[in-house]
């Protein structure tokens, strides 16, 4: 299972905890089929179906929050945004490319880890005219660097977007990849060079 789509099948069974304190006769057979179908899930997968603030407010609104919901769903994830302690805020594109064409990572199958994490970025994004097959959930990157003339702040908002999208969009379908901690600021920064660095394919 991509990193996204398990994310998306967490956020849709994220009520499942919530139920089990009503103890239904529904949200007991749920609960069941759910043990059933991950049996070897390990222990940390339980607070993956407990939704956070963010999720439960974007599941209340249907992902369309009222003006000051969505304020305080930026305010509270804008808090949550790491920044490297260098500064340094994009890395190695080539490193970048192979991040986001992994989908490792997060699956019950992955357990436990073998490798890093990917970004399977391409499953909602075009970035490089090379690749053919992309998604059309998110927005075409092409030559997306290139466009904002690589400056400081759109890298510096690329970063943030990556890191925790919701501090932009709140109710944003992209994973919070680095409030996660699906990936780490260094493969973030390695993202950030593939979209904005001059050398990188996305820009040429």
């Amino acid at each position: 299972m991509r990193p996204m789509l398990a994310l998306i099948l967490l956020a849709a069974l994220s009520g499942v905890a919530a139920a089990q304190e009503n103890a239904t006769p529904d949200a007991a057979r749920l609960t069941a089929v759910i043990q059933a179908a991950f049996p070897t899930a390990p222990a940390d997968w339980k607070p993956r179906l407990v939704p956070d603030e963010t999720l439960r407010l974007c599941s209340a609104y249907r992902g369309n929050p009222p003006a000051d919901v969505s304020k305080q769903i930026q305010q509270a994830e804008k808090a949550r945004i790491e920044y490297p302690p260098d500064g340094k805020l994009l890395d190695d594109w080539k490193a970048g490319e192979k991040i986001a064409q992994s989908g490792y990572g997060l699956r019950f199958t992955d357990y436990p880890p073998r490798q890093a994490n990917g970004g399977n970025c391409y499953a909602c994004h075009q970035l490089t005219a090379q690749e053919l097959s992309y998604g059309t959930l998110g927005p075409s990157l092409l030559q997306y660097g290139k466009v904002r003339s690589f400056s400081e702040a759109a890298t510096k908002a690329v970063y943030e977007k990556i890191y925790d999208p919701e501090a932009a969009l709140p109710c944003s379908n992209m994973p919070r990849f680095g409030a996660s901690k699906v990936l780490t600021i260094e493969q973030i920064r390695d993202l950030v060079a593939l979209v904005m660095s001059p050398d990188s394919p996305v820009n040429k």
